[in-house]
């Protein structure tokens, strides 16, 4: 039975994730900033009609928001990751292999017979469970199947799913599509494309194999072999266990003592070790960074950054703090002001795979690991830092700006919404 793949992308996921707690935006041009409340990182159909680009700096937008009465938010991640999940829940049940491909998308693996009307079942079902409006493409291979669901949302008789494999003439619509909408190819690499005469899907089809293996490499000639039908990316089942994980934000005013430092650090760090237990992974390296916001004559330009490796591989999160916490002493200049600071781990293990030491004692005992299970539970269940560790402080003045942040819906039992009869 020959493999076909569905690509489930949500419609302008972080508007929609808002929409389906204030329905009052529905039909209302929406965007949503980045940190700090910077740049335009999300629009609604009805605010990309209006020309705002993405990545335009909220601040030269702020005359056309207000002339059209278009809502601005701030980012909420907790509670888009959060409605990321419950999507990806409802999907999962529905086939029976499945790759989470980003936050808004994933990629499905499909029986023969799976067409249009199960498309429509889908996002019918993910609607109802969610709110979340998606679109379905599909096809015979993954990167025809990114087509497809691109096709979907730029046709509106389709009902936000079309079916490539019941397509009677697939190059027809190739000579319709952009090469840079090709997903693996992009901008530049059409524009290098260009002057060989290449500018659509199936000029890049066409095209001479063995000159496009040596202009693009294997990653270009198994493009062109996915949009000839040729399967060759297969569902990932099974993520590759994380090589890294990096916390870092940027602040909501210039920071200079070594105490705010401390704290952001400090939260930080814990975001990353939290991360590291639900991978089940270890940390047996730390780096840290610092980005001045205002270098001064005798301050590096740039990152001022520095690393260790761990007397052991840990999760264990007061363990990684005063790790981070040492090597941020040594790079913290009094007078300067930052704007940023981070946290990378690396030299991941899996858990029960570490090298331990023969007569230290270990980093994490039991009764550690029983504690940050327990503070874990707690935070899943209240909120993210219900319980932290005093390090971390309380105030918290140096957080990111979010003056148009929405409440956590979905994640606080304090903010939870309340419905009067």
């Amino acid at each position: 039975m020959k493999t076909r793949f569905a690509l489930v992308d949500c419609n302008n996921f972080y508007a929609s994730c808002e929409r389906v707690f204030n329905p009052r935006l529905i039909g209302k041009p929406v965007v949503v900033l980045s940190n700090n409340d910077g740049c335009v990182i999300a629009r609604s159909e009805e605010a990309k009609l209006l020309g705002i680009e993405m990545a335009a700096p909220a601040f030269k937008c702020e005359e056309k928001f207000r002339r059209h009465g278009v809502a601005v938010l701030s980012s909420n991640y907790s509670l888009y990751g959060d409605m990321s999940a419950r999507v990806m829940i409802t999907l999962r049940p529905m086939v029976s292999h499945m790759e989470v491909y980003s936050i808004d998308e994933a990629f499905l693996g499909l029986e023969a017979w799976q067409g249009d009307d199960w498309g429509r079942e889908i996002r019918a079902r993910v609607r109802q469970w969610t709110g979340i409006p998606v679109s379905v493409g599909i096809a015979s291979t993954k990167t025809l199947a990114k087509l497809a669901n691109r096709l979907a949302k730029k046709t509106p008789d389709r009902q936000g799913v079309f079916d490539l494999t019941a397509t009677p003439d697939l190059d027809s619509i190739l000579a319709k599509v952009p090469c840079g909408h090709i997903w693996g190819i992009g901008r530049r690499t059409a524009a290098r494309l260009a002057p060989k005469g290449i500018h659509t899907a199936l000029d890049l089809k066409k095209a001479d194999m063995a000159w496009l293996r040596g202009e693009l490499g294997v990653v270009g000639e198994r493009v062109v072999r996915e949009l000839s039908g040729i399967s060759c990316l297969e569902l990932d089942k099974a993520p590759e266990p994380q090589k890294g994980i990096a916390t870092a934000r940027s602040f909501g005013h210039p920071v200079e003592s070594l105490e705010e430092l401390e704290q952001a650090l400090a939260t930080f760090t814990a975001r990353a070790a939290e991360k590291l237990r639900a991978g089940g992974q270890l940390a047996g390296h730390i780096q840290i960074y610092l980005e001045p916001s205002r270098p001064r004559p005798d301050q590096p330009q740039g990152y001022v950054a520095a690393h260790t490796s761990l007397p052991e591989p840990t999760c264990h999160t007061p363990a990684l703090i005063a790790g981070a916490s040492s090597l941020l002493r040594k790079i913290y200049r009094p007078g300067g002001v930052y704007r940023k600071v981070g946290v990378f781990l690396t030299e991941l293990s899996q858990e029960g795979n570490a090298q331990l030491q023969l007569f230290d004692t270990p980093a994490a005992s039991p009764a550690s690991r029983r504690l940050d299970a327990l503070v874990d539970q707690i935070n899943r269940r209240y909120g993210s830092n219900t319980v932290r560790y005093g390090t971390m402080g309380f105030q918290q003045k140096w957080q990111m700006r979010q003056a148009r942040k929405s409440p956590s819906f979905t994640t606080r039992w304090d903010e939870l919404l309340v419905a009067r009869a």
